[in-house]
């Protein structure tokens, strides 16, 4: 069956998107316990490219399927976990990159470029790091990965928390995040 990307968050209400992110049913990592234990061969490039031994995995459905079986180590490691085998993956910056954000009903949309919608808030919290002048963002998207918001996404934020006051702070599901690093 070939993969259906979601609609564009632009064209969603929160609760389409609720429900988008309702269906989207990943497998249960934490309750697996395999015995295999290697190397994957993969990297997550900082542009969010995914590639294995050096190639870049062009199928987008691919990069959808392992994402759903990727998690973050208590040592800080990545892997991908299937019942039988625990490969390690490595990661340059952040598993995922937030391509698109959009403002429904007070709360901060996020789309991923694995095609994940994620919203903001006591989960999925929102970082600043890096200075001042040159902040990078990132979200908690699950599992202890992350997306850092590409530039494009930082500058729709950033119009977003002018709007709000120009504090350069966003609310979404009852917090507020800052855009600049502490």
């Amino acid at each position: 069956m070939p993969y259906e990307p979601p609609p564009e968050i632009a064209g969603l209400s929160l609760a389409q998107i609720a429900e988008q992110v309702k269906a989207r049913k990943l497998p249960p990592l934490e309750e697996w316990s395999p015995q295999q234990i290697g190397d994957s061969l993969m990297l997550i490039a900082a542009d969010g490219s995914w590639l294995h031994k050096g190639s870049k995995i062009e199928r987008k459905a691919m990069v959808r399927a392992f994402s759903s079986l990727l998690m973050r180590e208590s040592d800080g490691g990545y892997s991908l976990v299937t019942p039988f085998q625990k490969l390690s993956v490595e990661v340059e910056d952040a598993c995922f990159i937030a391509v698109d954000v959009a403002r429904r009903e007070g709360n901060l949309v996020f789309r991923l470029n694995t095609d994940d919608l994620v919203i903001a808030g006591p989960d999925h919290r929102l970082t600043a790091r890096g200075d001042p002048d040159t902040p990078t963002l990132y979200l908690h998207a699950r599992r202890g990965c992350e997306a850092k918001l590409d530039r494009s996404t930082y500058q729709q934020l950033a119009a977003l928390a002018l709007e709000e006051g120009g504090d350069w702070t966003v609310t979404s599901n009852g917090e507020t995040y800052s855009l600049r690093p502490r």
